[in-house]
């Protein structure tokens, strides 16, 4: 599958780095807050129409104030760092990444765009093996079941990490008082609706799952355990190893933003301080749309179906058999990554 590289293009990356759309940043936190609140309240109703819509609508809300916590991530919704702190813990709380502090969690995907690698908690193909059988067979069932069984393993591990890792125990405060007052708050809830508590995890679970998706076939980056001695890498490495995922329609721009223009990541690491409703726009000017860090949905999907258990033993792959040449056979996607937990 022969397509193009990227052409080389100069721009005038200040345009982008010093604007700010706080009608669109509010739109958009406003929308993550109401659906949020929204969804909670139609999964406690006895209607069961409202308690699907409930599920969705909370979900994409989850999963916005993933993305939306990316932002606050790279300073791109405020001025002040200070305020995009604020944002993030408001978003980290909505989502469960909380048990970390936001900044430890920003500083760790920042290394990502800076050393080009993916920062993992443990080498799956090694810890696989370990587990005794019945395990193992029972987690390779669930993620053949599309279940992110992997994910909520690595993000409690990450939790749980500063009562056995030395260089996190100044957290365990932290973490105990955030476990007992969620904790409380989804037994108040389990209290009042079974039937909401299990529709919220539902949602949640769809969030890690979508958000998984996305991320697993944005880079071909190499994972490296957390503190590990990393490579140096080029940008040329970076832009050969990051592609753009998933964009819905060219043509129709605006159906991207029902993921905040996520999807168009290639941009975001040529500039990553551009701001979210800015990216399409940045996008038109670096690229023509039919270079090689494009790759559409239905293929996205068709990996990520084929590969699911692939994954887990062989790692992400690789995606160009040359600069120019695309080929998705061996591209099996990430797992077990998230900007939403610390890769202990």
């Amino acid at each position: 599958m022969v397509t193009t590289v990227r052409p080389e293009t100069e721009i005038d990356s200040k345009r982008y780095l010093g604007y700010r759309n706080h009608f669109a940043n509010a739109i958009a936190i406003s929308s993550i807050l109401i659906g949020y609140c929204g969804g909670i309240t139609f999964l406690f109703s006895d209607n069961y129409l409202l308690n699907a819509l409930g599920v969705i609508w909370l979900s994409h809300s989850l999963i916005n104030s993933a993305i939306m916590t990316h932002e606050f991530m790279h300073d791109t919704i405020f001025y002040s760092r200070r305020w995009n702190t604020y944002g993030g813990n408001l978003m980290i709380w909505l989502n469960g990444g909380c048990y970390a502090p936001f900044r430890d969690l920003a500083r760790v995907h920042l290394g990502h765009h800076i050393d080009c690698v993916d920062l993992g908690p443990f080498d799956l193909p090694s810890m696989m093996g370990r587990l005794p059988s019945p395990v193992r067979n029972a987690i390779l069932t669930l993620e053949w079941l599309y279940f992110p069984c992997l994910n909520f393993m690595a993000q409690w591990r990450s939790i749980t990490v500063p009562f056995w890792h030395p260089d996190r125990k100044h957290l365990r405060l932290r973490v105990a008082t955030l476990l007992v007052i969620r904790g409380a708050l989804f037994t108040v809830m389990g209290t009042i609706s079974l039937k909401a508590l299990v529709l919220y995890f539902i949602a949640y679970t769809g969030m890690v799952t979508v958000i998984r998706w996305i991320d697993a076939f944005q880079h071909t980056f190499d994972v490296y355990p957390i503190g590990s001695e990393l490579p140096n890498h080029s940008r040329a490495y970076e832009t050969l190893h990051t592609f753009s995922t998933p964009l819905f329609s060219f043509r129709y721009r605006w159906v991207n933003l029902l993921l905040l223009n996520f999807g168009y990541h290639n941009v975001h690491h040529d500039v990553m301080r551009c701001p979210w409703h800015s990216l399409p726009d940045l996008d038109r000017e670096l690229y023509r749309g039919n270079e090689v860090q494009y790759i559409d949905v239905k293929h996205l999907l068709q990996n990520y179906h084929r590969f699911r258990i692939s994954r887990i033993f062989l790692g992400q792959g690789q995606a160009l058999n040359r600069p120019e040449d695309l080929d998705l056979e061996k591209f099996y996607g990430a797992t077990a990554v998230s900007l939403l937990f610390m890769p202990y």
